[in-house]
C-alpha cells in the first residue's frame, strides 16, 4: 500500500526530515560554540583541536557500515534509529559537565556513535520509502529539513548568547550544551509516536553483499577516499573567521549563512540528480569543493570569506546528499542499509587523517596551507572520477 505524500514526498520521509530538523537544530546550537570551547576553555593546542574534532567527524563513520548491514539482517530500522538518536541527545546534554579534552572528546565520541548506529538504517528506510528513480528527491528533501535545523540551531545559540552575556564565558557555554538536549528529546517523541518499520516490506533472504564486490562501487568508494583526505571539520571555516578578526557571533552569523546555502540547495539538487546523472553532479561537487577551499585560503576581506561559505555550503549539499542517493540506487533492496554504510564508512576512515593533517599544516604553517591541501586533494578527485566516467 502507497504512503499517503506530504510536500511531495512520502509521509515517512516527511517525519524522517521532522526529526532531523529537531535533532540537527539541537547539534548545530552547540557545533558553532564548540571551536572557541576547545582553545578558549579547555586550551587545547591547534594540533589537538584539529585532531579532536577530526576524530569526532570520523567515529560515527566506522559503526555505519555495522548497524547498516544489522538492520538489512533484522529489518528494524526505526530501532536502530530510535537507539542512534538518544545516544546522541544524551551526550549533547552531558557536555555540560566536561573539564578536560579528553572528557568532551569521550561524550561527542558517544554522540557520533549515535549516528554511526542511525543513518544508515535511516537512510535505508529514506531509500525504501521513495518513488523509484525519486531517490535523490528523497533524500534532497531530507537533507534541506536536517540543515533548516542547523540554520535554526546557530540562531537559538546567538540568542542564547546575548541571554546568558552576561555570565562567565565558560557558564554560558554550558548552559547552552544543556538547553540543547531539549530538542533532541522532542524528536526522540516524534520517531517513537510516528515512525513505521519499512524493512520487513524487503522479503528476500540476504545472500551476501553482492553490490560490493562491483568494479563500479568499488572505484567509486576509491574516488570517495581521495575526496575525503581534503575534507576538514566546519571548526577550520570559524577558525578563519576568527583569524580574521571576527568574532564568535560574527563566526556564528557566517555559519549560519552556510547552512542556509546549504539548506536551499539540497533540495533541488537532489531532484536535479535524478535527471541530470547523480554520478555528473557528485563530480562537480569535487570541483565546488576544491574552490571552496581556495577562497578561504585567501579570503582577506568579508566578500572572499563570504563567497567561501556559500561555495562551501553548495559543496556540502552535494556530497551529503547525492552520494547516498546513488548508493540507494544501485544497492539491492536487501542490503541497502549495508551498501550505504559503507559509503559513510570508507568517507569516515579518511576523514580523520584529513583532520589531523588539517591541525598540523596549520600549526606548522597556516591556516592558508590547510585550505590549499584541501583544494589539491579534492581537485585530485574531481579529476579522477571526471576520468573513470568520461
Amino acid at each position: 500500500m502507497a504512503e499517503r505524500k506530504v510536500l511531495g514526498v512520502s509521509w515517512t520521509v516527511f517525519i524522517l526530515g521532522i526529526v532531523s530538523f529537531l535533532n540537527d537544530m539541537s547539534s548545530e546550537m552547540i557545533n558553532p560554540i564548540i571551536p572557541s570551547y576547545l582553545t578558549d576553555v579547555l586550551r587545547t593546542g591547534e594540533l589537538m583541536s584539529g585532531s579532536v574534532m577530526g576524530a569526532i567527524e570520523s567515529m560515527s563513520s566506522l559503526f555505519k557500515v555495522v548497524f547498516g548491514y544489522f538492520s538489512d539482517r533484522f529489518r528494524k530500522r526505526k530501532a536502530f534509529v530510535l537507539t542512534g538518536y538518544t545516544l546522541s541527545t544524551l551526550a549533547k546534554g552531558s557536555l555540560a559537565l566536561t573539564r578536560h579534552w579528553w572528557d568532551f572528546l569521550t561524550l561527542r565520541a558517544l554522540d557520533r556513535i549515535g549516528k554511526g548506529v542511525r543513518t544508515a538504517p535511516r537512510d535505508a528506510l529514506i531509500a525504501e520509502s521513495s518513488e523509484k528513480g525519486k531517490s535523490g528527491k528523497s533524500f534532497g528533501f531530507h537533507r534541506m529539513m536536517d540543515t533548516l535545523g542547523a540554520v535554526a540551531g546557530p540562531l537559538v545559540a546567538i540568542a542564547l548568547i546575548e541571554l546568558l552575556k552576561g555570565l562567565p564565558k565558560e557558564t554560558m557555554y554550558r548552559c547552552i550544551f544543556l538547553l540543547s538536549a531539549a530538542p533532541g528529546l522532542l524528536s526522540l517523541l516524534v520517531i517513537v509516536l510516528f515512525i513505521r518499520e519499512k524493512g520487513g516490506e524487503v522479503r528476500k533472504k540476504i545472500s551476501g553483499v553482492s553490490t560490493l564486490r562491483s568494479r563500479e562501487l568499488q572505484l567509486f568508494l576509491a574516488v570517495v577516499a581521495v575526496g575525503a583526505l581534503g575534507r576538514y571539520s566546519y571548526a577550520f571555516t570559524l577558525w578563519k573567521a576568527e583569524e580574521l578578526g571576527f568574532t564568535v557571533v560574527q563566526g556564528i552569523a557566517f555559519y549560519a549563512l552556510f547552512n542556509l546555502i546549504y539548506a536551499l540547495s539540497a533540495y533541488p539538487l537532489g531532484v536535479v540528480s535524478d535527471s541530470f546523472g547523480k554520478e555528473r553532479l557528485i563530480t562537480i561537487g569535487f570541483l565546488v569543493a576544491s574552490l571552496a577551499s581556495l577562497a578561504f585560503a585567501y579570503a582577506r576581506d568579508v566578500y572572499t570569506l563570504l563567497l567561501a561559505f556559500v561555495l562551501y555550503g553548495v559543496y556540502i549539499a552535494i556530497e551529503d546528499t547525492v552520494p547516498r542517493a546513488y548508493m540507494a540506487d544501485i544497492a539491492k533492496g536487501y542490503e541497502k542499509g549495508t551498501v550505504i554504510g559503507a559509503y559513510h564508512t570508507v568517507f569516515g576512515v579518511f576523514v580523520f587523517p584529513a583532520s589531523v593533517i588539517a591541525g598540523y599544516l596549520w600549526q606548522a604553517r597556516s591556516l592558508e596551507w590547510t585550505f590549499l591541501y584541501a583544494a589539491l586533494m579534492n581537485l585530485l578527485a574531481f579529476v579522477i572520477m571526471f576520468l573513470i566516467k568520461k
